[in-house]
């Protein structure tokens, strides 16, 4: 169980990390906001790069889940930052991602 406990944590971060990056880099480059937000996504997208190293797993299961795992925050991240809200197809896609992931990386073996 605290296996699961820290790479649940680390999915949180990294999904922080990535998201908040990423967001930061898109004002800057598409929304003309200061070149100094742009920087400070990039080094939050470096950040996020070394975050999944830590994952008790092994690599390709990692970076797999990791591309469904953004899926959901990055809905929660735009309905909050740019007020779009998620429609329940979104929000369908998002739990299928979410429950193949739990699949993937937490199902006994």
């Amino acid at each position: 169980m605290k296996t699961i406990a820290l790479s649940l944590g680390l999915f949180g971060l990294a999904a922080l990390f990535e998201i908040s990056g990423d967001y930061l880099v898109w004002r800057a480059w598409r929304h003309g906001s200061h070149w100094a937000l742009g920087v400070a996504g990039a080094a939050l997208l470096v950040a996020y790069g070394v975050v999944p190293t830590y994952q008790p797993a092994h690599f390709g299961r990692v970076y797999a889940a990791y591309g469904g795992v953004f899926v959901a925050p990055s809905l929660a991240w735009g309905w909050a930052f740019d007020g779009v809200a998620p429609d329940r197809f979104k929000l369908t896609g998002a739990a299928l991602c979410v429950a193949g992931i739990g699949v993937m990386m937490y199902a006994s073996r």
